[in-house]
């Protein structure tokens, strides 16, 4: 008989750098803070942030096998580490409030960076702080909001790997300037 708390051995996931993870969180808040700027300033914006960023880290994940516009990017999948595949629409929406509350925060600190840039370092420590321990993380680069929902990012070949490609076309053009 098991033990109610039997957790079964995941096998091995396809690591994900963690440039990677931050390009694709980087690109998902950008998106995400662009969008909300259009609301205004102060509390609505920092609403209008959150419930964009519910759409895109989560409907819009549900919807496109496990990937957001980021993650599409940077060829990374969220899944459900006990299940191995995407997550319910449940999990993903309590993953992400946590830390979509983080990048709420942070967007706050860098709206008021030349205000007063202490508040920014201030605001931004807990979002670095979580993405700390995802890069500390030897086993799978969970962060604390993978963890405590249970997912964890791994590599797909399902998007367009961004930065491979402008890597590529930087390459190509300090070949060119160097003739």
């Amino acid at each position: 008989m098991r033990s109610p708390d039997y957790r079964p051995v995941p096998k091995s996931f396809p690591r994900v750098p963690f440039e990677r993870r931050f390009y694709a969180f980087l690109i998902d808040f950008v998106t995400v803070w662009l969008g909300s700027s259009f609301a205004g300033t102060g509390l609505v914006q920092g609403i209008v942030f959150f419930l964009l960023w519910l759409v895109v880290r989560v409907v819009v994940v549900d919807r496109n096998q496990g990937q957001s516009l980021g993650m599409w990017c940077m060829d990374i999948k969220v899944i459900a580490l006990r299940f191995r595949r995407v997550p319910d629409v449940y999990t993903l929406a309590k993953r992400e409030g946590v830390i979509g509350f983080g990048a709420v925060l942070a967007m706050a600190g860098f709206n008021a960076f030349f205000i007063n840039p202490f508040s920014t370092l201030l605001l931004v420590s807990p979002l670095v702080a979580d993405c700390a321990i995802a890069y500390t993380d030897e086993q799978y680069n969970q962060a604390v909001h993978d963890r405590l929902f249970d997912t964890v990012m791994i590599q797909t070949k399902r998007g367009c790997s961004l930065d491979i490609l402008i890597r590529r076309g930087l390459d190509e053009v300090r070949r060119r300037v160097r003739r």
